[in-house]
């Protein structure tokens, strides 16, 4: 998957209303309002710094944990 592939696909579950999606306060994202990370963020950070991650199957098991039931 692509860099673009992957923002979208987390974009698309940031606008789900099914799916549980919060950002989180970081003292380090001045860029954000109210140092909020939103959620894409936070995801493509963690699969920058974790490259041996497959992002297919990291995005899949990510929309079953945040799916509200």
């Amino acid at each position: 998957m692509t860099l673009d592939e992957i923002t979208l696909k987390l974009e698309q579950m940031q606008s789900d209303p099914t799916m549980v999606t919060k950002g989180i306060y970081s003292p380090s994202a001045n860029e954000f309002p109210g140092n909020q990370l939103p959620f894409v963020e936070i995801h493509l950070a963690y699969l920058r710094k974790h490259q041996s991650v497959n992002p297919s199957h990291y995005l899949s098991n990510l929309q079953i944990m945040i799916k509200q039931r």
